[in-house]
């Protein structure tokens, strides 16, 4: 889905900005993607799609860390 029409930024790559590039802040996010950086119309959907990014890559990365104090 298209987040940001302005800059042309998905939900794939606000992912892909947190899961690589490292982005937690929402200004991480705008300085990496452009996002809400025009009109400013996506910025509630962009937090909100980065908020639960950056959730499901926190849990991911606790989740590989206990299967390594297991192994």
């Amino acid at each position: 889905m298209i987040v940001c029409v302005c800059n042309n930024v998905s939900d794939k790559a606000i992912r892909k900005a947190v899961e690589q590039g490292g982005v937690r802040t929402y200004i991480q996010l705008q300085r990496t993607t452009q996002t809400g950086t025009c009109c400013g119309k996506c910025t509630s959907c962009a937090k909100q799609v980065l908020h639960e990014a950056v959730e499901t890559y926190e849990e991911k990365m606790l989740a590989d860390l206990q299967d390594l104090a297991f192994a």
